[in-house]
């Protein structure tokens, strides 16, 4: 397992670094075995400590979360409480090996992040959102029940996917009710 730990504006001691390996080894022994990779930040804002989790735990497949408490130690403990309720609703459809290969491939496409608009007046001339980032990424190939699985566990909220079931493009959504919104559109569209 390949682990980062690393403070935000905040020196982490090795008690903690510590605390925190032993942390993600106990709980990714339990549902994976290794070639796990984890990063773990922690931060203090006014009272408060926070710690936010990422762990890539396979192909496509990224784990989120975030703690809050009055320590650095109480805060860990609570992003690993949240990680591992991810973990143990997702666990057989985790480990299902049972996929066949024509379900595993996924489509390439390019991933932009927009500027958000300013209160202001933009300086360019059409009006168009400024790109602030690019890169390459994959639309995974996927049922709808892995698509919302995937972004559950990821805690993002929405994902591009294409349907396993009629090779579309779809997405999921997290709605403002907290249920999830799915975009199918209709062939030929």
């Amino acid at each position: 397992m390949q682990l980062v730990v690393k403070g935000h504006k905040l020196e982490i001691s090795d008690s903690l670094r510590d605390r925190v390996a032993e942390s993600f080894q106990t709980l990714f022994e339990k549902y994976f075995g290794d070639g796990i990779e984890a990063n773990v930040t922690f931060s203090k804002h006014a009272h408060e400590f926070h710690s936010q989790v990422v762990a890539h735990i396979g192909k496509g497949i990224d784990l989120q979360a975030e703690g809050r408490g009055g320590d650095a130690y109480s805060s860990l403990d609570e992003a690993i409480k949240h990680l591992a309720k991810r973990l143990r609703r997702y666990k057989r459809r985790l480990k299902d090996h049972h996929r066949s290969l024509e379900q595993r491939f996924s489509v390439a496409a390019q991933q932009f992040v927009l500027a958000a608009p300013a209160d202001e007046e933009p300086d360019h001339a059409d009006d168009a959102p400024l790109i602030v980032a690019e890169s390459a990424t994959e639309v995974p190939n996927l049922t709808v029940s892995e698509a919302v699985m995937r972004m559950d566990l990821g805690d993002v909220p929405a994902l591009m996917f294409k349907n396993a079931a009629h090779d579309r493009l779809n997405v999921v959504y997290r709605r403002a009710d907290g249920n999830i919104g799915w975009v199918d559109p209709a062939p030929g569209q």
